[in-house]
């Protein structure tokens, strides 16, 4: 058998590619619904999610997301070859409306094949959160940034472009078996492993017409989507997040960062809380010594942390319905090396005192503070149904950032 194709049958390496490519689909797609069933418990923050539930879902999702980019990787290379090869012709080319959907089929998949993986890729990169890809490269792309927005939209994408790529498997499967078992043609069997004996196909030339007829399709589909809201930004939880009121201090924060970084199956994800108050009064001393106070208040609900940012409001992380505010308040003493706020730090309905040690650059009316800390998760109750480190690690480090100027006299 020959390695390239004739305009009678196709070469070995077009049908390996051919048949690779459908192993590769068959084993995706039901890693993908297995593993949506289970994101489903454990997203949703009523629902108890145990440490097998994680672990077995991250599973399913990386091996989802591994094969997914080995369709892409094969699906690339597959395009590529057959640039180069001759392409058989139809042995049904008399009839016309039949050929025209077969050739709109093999697009629409040609498409679908790219598509699908390299949206799913790109949601990926955009998203802070668990489940890698099982490869050495890295699980970020260049130019796409973290995004919640971003991923948003290509988890979106990467849905519809599924739905087209089901849909044209799924004619182009049952194309095929038509051909082999009602019209009893070659069509099938020239495409299976081995010589085949197919007859000479009719004189015929391939128009670019069936590849705009695609090109519509995908128009459809997207415009659909538009139509239906597939595109807009989910709901808000339930549970309405507390928004906190404006305080007014000796020091005013004019912009800031308070990040949490945690380990899930041993990546890490790093969240951000958009909404926290700091009240600050604050002296610089001569000598080591008391300088000072604040009082920061964390609304909970105003955290982002990727995939997993509903399942963190849940009963068993920091329950925001029942706790939707976490508070410091402490006293800030300058030391040999620095600065540090001691105090007690109230998550859930858990208090522990902390320090946050973090250093301090005045210059005239204006201050800019780095500080870092690290917690236990259990000492605030948070993640009790996971009491190993198998999938969430114990540490979590707090991080803040901020500018603040002096209000006058």
């Amino acid at each position: 058998m020959s390695l390239t194709n004739t305009n009678v049958s196709y070469g070995s390496v077009t049908k390996t590619f051919h048949w690779l490519t459908a192993l590769l689909i068959f084993t995706a797609l039901p890693l993908g619904w297995f593993a949506n069933n289970l994101a489903h418990a454990i997203y949703d923050p009523t629902i108890p999610t145990t440490e097998a539930d994680l672990a077995q879902a991250a599973r399913l999702f990386s091996l989802h997301k591994t094969v997914g980019i080995t369709v892409f990787f094969v699906a690339l290379a597959r395009i590529l070859w057959s640039l180069t090869q001759t392409k058989p012709g139809l042995l049904n080319a008399d009839n016309k409306p039949e050929a025209f959907a077969a050739e709109t089929v093999h697009w629409l998949l040609y498409g679908s094949l790219v598509l699908v993986p390299l949206s799913g890729w790109i949601d990926h990169a955009a998203t802070e959160g668990f489940a890698p890809i099982l490869w050495p490269f890295g699980q970020n792309l260049p130019l796409v940034p973290k995004s919640e927005h971003l991923a948003e939209v290509m988890a979106t994408l990467h849905w519809l472009f599924m739905l087209v790529l089901v849909a044209a498997l799924t004619l182009h499967i049952a194309g095929a078996l038509k051909h082999h078992v009602i019209d009893k043609d070659s069509t099938l069997r020239r495409m299976l492993p081995g010589a085949s004996s197919a007859p000479v196909p009719p004189e015929q030339k391939h128009s670019m017409v069936p590849a705009a007829a695609a090109g519509l399709v995908w128009v459809g589909v997207l415009s659909a989507g538009l139509l239906t809201g597939s595109f807009s930004d989910k709901p808000d939880a339930e549970v309405e997040t507390a928004e906190l009121a404006a305080v007014q201090s000796d020091w005013q924060v004019e912009e800031g960062t308070l990040t949490i970084t945690i380990t899930q199956l041993g990546n890490p994800v790093t969240g951000q809380f958009s909404d926290w108050t700091a009240a600050i009064t604050f002296d610089d001393p001569v000598e080591p010594g008391p300088a000072g106070s604040v009082e920061v208040t964390v609304s909970i609900g105003s955290l982002s942390l990727g995939t997993v940012t509903d399942q963190a409001m849940g009963a068993d992380f920091f329950d925001k319905s029942q706790f939707p505010t976490a508070q410091f308040d402490a006293e800030i003493y300058k030391t040999e090396t620095g600065y540090e706020a001691r105090g007690p730090l109230t998550i859930r309905d858990q208090t522990l005192d902390v320090v946050l040690p973090f250093s301090l650059d005045i210059k005239g009316e204006t201050a800019k503070m780095s500080g870092r800390m690290d917690l236990n998760r259990l000492d605030f109750g948070v993640g009790q149904s996971m009491p190993k480190e198998d999938s969430l690690a114990f540490a979590v480090t707090v991080s803040v950032e901020l500018t603040a100027t002096r209000n006058a006299q």
